[in-house]
């Protein structure tokens, strides 16, 4: 019998529905919950009306991701999740099974400047820190969107700083080399 492949993965971009609720299992690892919405925009095809449809996603963080999203995340705020999906089973106070598909997030990034936040960036939020895996704020980066992601085992290296003259990155299909060896 040949395995095949698979891949369960989810990318969502939404708003909270409401604060994220952080809770700490009895080793002391963070565990955040959050409800997220994602809206489709189409219009009609008989009627020509606007339609709206919102979807309701359950999300849940683990251990430094968690702490942060319950630091940085707030009611309404956009962010960005990437996960699995995962389907619990559980019972209610009737002892009837119970079934619960979340998404399991691995990665975090905080989007909208820090004015929705009460700040006054408006390239992208510097929470969360996302270089090599740490979890640190980045005050010197203002404008480089946050990307968290949980903690290696291990203590990420520090990110290097560029020298002053190394050269700017390419910001678009002009500015980038064409000597694509394929």
């Amino acid at each position: 019998m040949r395995l095949m492949a698979s891949i369960n993965k989810v990318i969502l971009i939404g708003n909270l529905g409401r604060d994220p609720e952080v809770r700490y299992t009895a080793n002391g690892a963070a565990v955040c919950s959050l409800r997220l919405a994602t809206t489709r925009n189409w219009k009609d095809r008989n009627s020509g009306e606007r339609m709206e449809e919102t979807e309701w996603h359950s999300v849940v963080l683990y251990d430094r991701l968690a702490e942060i999203a319950g630091e940085y995340l707030k009611k309404g705020r956009s962010c960005y999740i990437e996960g699995r999906l995962k389907t619990r089973k559980w019972q209610d106070k009737d002892g009837h099974d119970r079934y619960t598909t979340e998404i399991v997030a691995d990665s975090m990034q905080l989007l909208g400047g820090r004015d929705s936040m009460g700040g006054g960036d408006e390239a992208g939020s510097s929470y969360g820190g996302g270089y090599g895996g740490g979890a640190e704020a980045a005050p010197s980066r203002p404008a480089r969107p946050a990307v968290a992601r949980p903690a290696p085992a291990m203590a990420a290296p520090a990110p290097v700083a560029r020298p002053a003259s190394a050269p700017k990155p390419a910001t678009s299909f002009d500015d980038m080399d064409d000597d694509i060896p394929f």
